[in-house]
């Protein structure tokens, strides 16, 4: 049986690359026969250049030293592969960055970002692909724009904003109604947060001569960075898209009999265009069934199969608990993959 292994990350548990390992892992204890094609993948989030570099021939990473969310000093790379700069905003702001007694978007900034933005324009490329996902701020990108001012790029360089979120700058779908209270803010700060998003917005749009940056799907994305690159001229482009074409997905699927993807938590979010959406989708078109690994599932049978997914497999459901499911970490994910190798190679129940 020829089994594709193509997971995200899992929150601040596990890399993709990490989480395919462990999956394998697990597979190969209980169906050693079985030929396994790793996969990892990401939609612009955590990991978006190592998944990347590790696909992309020639590519070379550039470490540069930032500013974290919080103002501290943090270690991150650039991907230069050709004449395209790779930069993964959650390595300047990421949450993953942020300590949960410390969350608090109404402080946190992407300056750090901009310092990103700015090494990669250094290169000698003709186009730079900001991948957005798994921030810890809130501020439309303020900060990246204090480091890079109102015009930033040589006219020869396309700005790319990559990323699957749809949401506008604003509102009960923006990005501090929607993305604010995983980072740490409550009601009252959402809606301080999106006035002084608001404020931020009339400031930018006045200052450029620009109007209706703010409501274009993705604006949202990352706190509102979306906003920001779209501020700059940036055109959008699905991050699991960029990412999928570097992997050739779509031809390593063809030649799979199931497809294996996961992440953290698969939940409303993940229908949206994330990581297990678009495997699905990709598995769906090639006629390959498709099955997800989390660590918790919140995605009802029928929404999943809409999807293109047979079936979804909760660590937390064979630990008992979620917190259990943090905590297994690489071992959960095992675990619950020789499961699922059980069914699919072996004929099988979960908890034989």
């Amino acid at each position: 049986m020829r089994v594709l292994v193509a997971p995200d990350s899992f929150g601040g548990t596990l890399s993709a690359i990490e989480a395919a390992a462990a999956i394998a892992a697990g597979w190969r204890s209980v169906a050693p026969a079985d030929e396994l094609d790793l996969v990892p993948m990401s939609d612009g989030g955590p990991g978006f250049v190592d998944v990347l570099a590790a696909s992309l021939p020639g590519g070379r990473l550039i470490p540069v030293e930032v500013t974290g969310p919080l103002g501290e000093r943090v270690r991150a790379e650039i991907l230069v592969a050709e004449e395209t700069v790779y930069v993964e905003s959650a390595q300047a702001c990421g949450l993953h960055l942020i300590p949960d007694s410390e969350r608090d978007p109404s402080r946190t900034t992407t300056y750090g970002v901009g310092q990103l933005i700015a090494a990669a324009i250094e290169q000698p490329v003709r186009r730079i692909v900001v991948g957005l996902g798994g921030s810890g701020t809130n501020d439309g990108g303020r900060g990246a724009w204090e480091v890079l001012g109102d015009h930033p790029l040589p006219a020869t360089v396309e700005l790319v904003a990559a990323t699957d979120v749809d949401n506008p700058l604003l509102g009960p779908n923006g990005a501090s109604a929607v993305f604010g209270p995983q980072k740490g803010a409550d009601r009252a700060m959402v809606l301080d947060l999106d006035d002084r998003l608001r404020a931020w917005a009339d400031e930018v749009e006045a200052r450029l001569g620009i109007a209706g940056t703010r409501d274009r799907p993705g604006a949202g994305a990352a706190g509102g960075l979306g906003f920001a690159l779209y501020a700059w001229g940036a055109d959008r482009t699905p991050g699991f898209e960029v990412v999928a074409a570097a992997v050739g997905l779509a031809g390593r699927i063809e030649t799979a009999d199931l497809v294996v993807t996961g992440e953290g938590a698969f939940d409303a979010q993940s229908l949206r265009g994330k990581v297990p959406a678009g495997v699905a989708r990709a598995a769906q078109d090639a006629g390959v069934p498709c099955v997800v690994i989390a660590g918790r599932v919140e995605v009802g049978r029928r929404d999943a199969a809409a999807a293109g997914i047979e079936v979804s497999y909760a660590i937390a459901d064979l630990l008992g608990s979620g917190e259990a499911a943090l905590a297994a970490a690489a071992d959960g994910v095992q675990a619950t993959a020789a499961g699922v190798a059980r069914i699919w190679s072996g004929g099988r129940t979960l908890d034989t």
